[in-house]
């Protein structure tokens, strides 16, 4: 048989349906490619294996793969002979009772998740009346911001009324029962489109709701938009423009996540929904002063939502303090077993829970990169050690272990496969930016890609995951600069969870910020270390003065 295929295909080539007449020179320039050398003999013997494969190849192209589609292999940050607590414990929420709406109605907009519970479960403002107010604001400010793709209002509204009836007959389902939210425009929900951020994709409808979007209707919460992301999720430019930092509005809100850091920041909803390949929650948290949670890879079921990268697309919630995002993640957390990188994992978060006892550290050899000492990276340290702890220098693997860009080879082969047709098919000729930046480029460039360059780096993705696990396990957070060094590219390799939150202000007079790097799974602590800091600063409670 296989000898039958070897004729097949050399016939095919003699016959010229081989695309661009491929010849043995031609296999001699692509080895180079992948630094690699053959002898004249080598090239002929493979000859004829290379026109095989790329028969079949172009069998393959002729079966539609749709991005829903994952590989047959899943990542697991999970290393052997680790164990953890699957116990889930109650958690008490303690929701204030004594909140009351303000006498200028517009500070209501950046009131806390548990502060909006309050009214609403004390009846002291319904669903509607306060869905509104958010959606009033949207369309006041959105387009100041572009940061809403689309909005839906029907659906707000027809959650928003349930709620209000829910409530009135005594079944409160908890605190996020009545309050509004916006999703990043690649969570798929019935009845709306679903753009990706991106020209090709602007009129695209998905008949299924995403899994998050599922766990937060089923928490109660109310879905007011859906908003802007970098094109296909890299950066702050869409299809419509790009997305401003709310602090100035001279400068993106860095990406991809954009529009749910923003309009946050902005106090156009309580809280979004983001999503991380690479950076896409914790930059633009960091830039706009949102606290983002990236949480450990496979927390919370992807289904339902544009695939990027199989083995690094994390979901996340981007708030305005860590205990908000407490209350979010609480919801979202969780598989519904249609993503099998996905888990069912406790969330065991105390709202009481102080920093005694903590084992914290700070990466020495990132803060040293940092010559001036009174940066607001180093004032984070002095806060932590006012509050009584004693911080460990550690040095984060980093130098010395990873040595290359792992995570440009494998985010590069599989976003690649993921837009396999998109490249083939010449549709990212209808992207709205081109530079070589940009993801058609990125895309074209990693069709050249070895397949044992991928396997390999994920194999020194596996040694990298063990070094960064033996630091992690002693100790409960590793405080980072939240740019600078390769904390961002490890930690999302290894699926490590972060929490980014703001710290003061730079030249640009946007909000500075500072990374939590924490255990597998252990999102609570960090946010309890996180809650410490904004409890003894007020950096999360600053609005722009221009969303007041």
């Amino acid at each position: 048989m296989r000898n039958m295929l070897i004729a097949f295909a050399v016939l095919a080539f003699f016959s010229g349906s081989a695309q661009d007449s491929i010849r043995v020179t031609d296999l001699r320039s692509a080895a180079k490619l992948m630094d690699l050398s053959y002898t004249p003999k080598e090239l002929d013997t493979m000859y004829a294996g290379v026109m095989e494969n790329f028969e079949n190849y172009r069998l393959m192209h002729k079966e539609h793969l749709d991005n829903s589609v994952p590989m047959s292999l899943w990542q697991n940050p999970v290393l052997p002979g680790m164990h953890f607590n699957t116990k889930q414990e109650t958690i008490n929420w303690n929701i204030p009772a004594s909140i009351n709406l303000p006498k200028n109605k517009n500070d209501l907009a950046f009131y806390s998740i548990l502060e909006l519970a309050s009214l609403i479960k004390n009846k002291k403002i319904s669903s509607v009346a306060l869905t509104q107010f958010y959606i009033d604001r949207l369309k006041k400010f959105s387009d100041t911001l572009q940061c809403v793709i689309s909005f839906t209002e029907a659906i707000a509204m027809d959650q928003a009324k349930q709620a209000d009836a829910e409530i009135a007959k005594g079944k409160y389902r908890g605190p996020l029962h009545g309050i509004p939210y916006g999703l990043k425009d690649l969570f798929a929900v019935k009845g709306t489109k679903t753009t990706w951020g991106a020209e090709p994709y602007k009129n695209q409808i998905i008949d299924v709701d995403a899994y998050v979007y599922t766990r937060l209707k089923d928490a109660g919460a109310v879905l007011v938009a859906k908003f802007t992301l970098g094109a296909l999720a890299m950066g702050d430019y869409w299809f419509g423009g790009r997305t401003k930092n709310p602090w100035n509005l001279m400068r993106g809100s860095s990406g991809s996540s954009a529009g749910s850091a923003s309009a946050t920041v902005a106090g156009l909803v309580p809280f979004a929904i983001g999503t991380e390949t690479w950076g896409s929650i914790t930059s633009p948290s960091g830039t706009c002063g949102a606290t983002g949670l990236r949480p450990t890879f496979g927390s919370i079921s992807r289904s339902g939502a544009m695939t990027l990268s199989w083995s690094l697309d994390k979901v996340g919630p981007i708030c305005r303090s860590a205990e908000d995002a407490a209350v979010v993640f609480n919801a979202i957390h969780g598989t519904n077993g249609k993503d099998q990188s996905a888990v069912n994992m406790p969330f065991n978060y105390q709202p009481t829970t102080g920093l005694k006892g903590k084992k914290i550290a700070y990466a020495r050899n990132y803060f040293k990169e940092i010559k001036d000492t009174a940066a607001t990276e180093w004032k984070v340290l002095d806060v932590y050690r006012k509050l009584g702890v004693e911080l460990i220098p550690v040095d984060f693997p980093d130098s010395g272990v990873y040595n290359f860009n792992i995570m440009d080879v494998v985010i590069s082969a599989e976003c690649a496969a993921a837009f396999d047709e998109f490249t083939r098919n010449g549709i990212d000729d209808q992207m709205t930016r081109q530079t070589k930046n940009d993801w058609p480029n990125s895309f074209r460039i990693s069709r050249l890609m070895p397949a044992v360059e991928y396997v390999n780096a994920n194999r020194h993705r596996y040694l990298l995951m063990q070094k960064v696990n033996e630091m992690m396990q002693q100790y409960d957070a590793v405080i980072c600069p939240n740019f600078g060094g390769n904390q961002s590219a490890i930690t999302n390799l290894t699926g490590h969870p972060v929490i980014v939150f703001p710290t003061g202000f730079n030249k640009f007079q946007t909000p500075s910020s500072i990374t939590l790097v924490g255990k597998l799974y252990d999102e609570a602590t960090i946010i309890s270390i996180a809650k410490a800091y904004q409890s003894a600063t007020n950096w999360n409670k600053l609005h722009p003065k221009m969303f007041q």
